[in-house]
């Protein structure tokens, strides 16, 4: 007897229960997928937003760093410009100060040799060239230099005496205080002088503490001829400079 072939069809028993479980396992999972991407998403959403704006803040910090330092660079850079600049003005004005010392110097040098050697002015007899006080520190004294000139008797030697006064308020009345009361014991009867050309006078004469000087009145008495006098005002003689006469000794032969 021959053997049955098997069948084609298998038939197998319905279960629509392990069904619906194999879809709700999947609905499930494609859920928890969609969960998962939501919250990766937004972690990666969230450090996106804090490590954005800190890697732009430092980029903004440095930025303003250097431009920091270069003001302040800029800034010390000028503060030395200016330094520099003070230092030349100062400088500067030192020079002219001193040019205008100078100037005033020589001016009055080229006064005083002028009259010396007469130049194109009319030649003149003794005469008070220049007097210029100078304070002493410390007190009421005064050091005062006279300058006496001629250029008319060059080959005669002048001999004679200086006395000076000093007029000024005292208790505000105007009073006169003579050679007698500021000059020198030694010199009471006057500062003796003998030269051919020019020669400087020079003491010290002291003012008592209440008294404010005004003027000063300068007599020349020569032995042979007529005193001459000058009237200089007190401040004009302090602001007088002194000219400077390297031949005063030859002034005396």
């Amino acid at each position: 007897m021959a053997s049955r072939p098997p069948p084609r069809y298998v038939v197998r028993p319905h279960d629509a229960a392990s069904q619906r479980r194999r879809m709700l396992w999947l609905g499930l999972a494609w859920l928890g997928s969609l969960l998962l991407v939501v919250v990766i998403t937004a972690l990666l959403s969230g450090a996106w937003k804090s490590v954005g704006p800190s890697l732009v803040d430092r980029r903004a910090l440095r930025t303003l760093t250097a431009e920091n330092e270069k003001l302040k660079q800029d800034a010390a850079n000028l503060q030395r410009s200016q330094q520099v600049g003070d230092v030349a003005n100062q400088a500067l004005r030192h020079t002219i100060s001193q040019r205008d010392e100078e100037i005033s110097g020589l001016r009055a040098d080229l006064g005083f040799y002028s009259r010396l050697v007469g130049g194109d002015a009319q030649r003149e007899g003794l005469k008070v060239q220049e007097v210029s006080l100078q304070p002493v520190p410390h007190s009421q004294a005064w050091n005062l230099t006279i300058s006496l000139t001629q250029n008319v008797k060059r080959n005669d030697d002048t001999n004679g005496t200086t006395t000076v006064s000093v007029e000024g308020l005292r208790n505000n009345k105007v009073v006169q205080l003579d050679w007698s009361t500021l000059g020198d014991a030694a010199e009471k009867n006057g500062i003796p002088f003998r030269f051919r050309y020019f020669q400087q006078l020079h003491t010290t004469i002291a003012l008592p503490a209440d008294f404010r000087p005004t003027r000063l009145h300068v007599t020349v008495t020569p032995d042979n001829g007529d005193p001459v006098s000058r009237a200089v005002a007190w401040n004009d003689a302090l602001s007088s400079p002194v000219t400077i006469t390297q031949g005063e000794s030859d002034a005396q032969p």
